[in-house]
């Protein structure tokens, strides 16, 4: 019956009652060392605590940084580098990839730093408006992919 298990004999060693005496091989100060504030009855302290020096939480900035546990991170894409690399046509993150112009797999943000003076048709995954705009300037199109 449940009642009457008990563990293997040897498995459970008999736990070692410090403080009950010289006899017992724990009296005196029982396992405590001498004097000192690890000594002492009622001797816990908060958490964290450093013996009265600052504590590490109290010595960090005090205005940490947060980053969305969602974020996107963007590859940006800039209109002087479609500008200077690229000849007017259709491009999309694969085939932008191929010409090396593109170096990681993230998703594609066309940014508008530069001019533009070529007719592009442009598939990416995000675009400012201002980059938008100078596309749509130079006769081309931007369109947004979901990715």
């Amino acid at each position: 019956m449940l009642h009457t298990l008990k563990p293997n004999p040897g498995s459970r060693p008999t736990r070692k009652r410090v403080a009950r005496g010289n006899s017992a091989g724990g009296g005196t100060t029982g396992g405590r060392g001498t004097k000192g504030q690890q000594s002492r009855v009622g001797k816990g302290r908060k958490f964290g605590f450093e013996g009265g020096q600052v504590p590490l939480i109290r010595r960090q900035p005090k205005m940490g940084g947060f980053t969305h546990p969602r974020r996107r991170e963007y590859e940006p894409l800039n209109l002087d580098v479609l500008e200077e690399m690229l000849d007017a046509g259709s491009y999309d993150p694969a085939s932008l990839r191929e010409k090396r112009i593109l170096r990681t797999r993230f998703p594609v943000k066309l940014l508008s730093r530069g001019t533009v003076s070529k007719k592009f048709t442009l598939s990416v995954h995000a675009a400012s408006v201002n980059a938008k705009k100078a596309v749509e300037k130079a006769g081309g199109t931007v369109t947004i992919i979901q990715k």
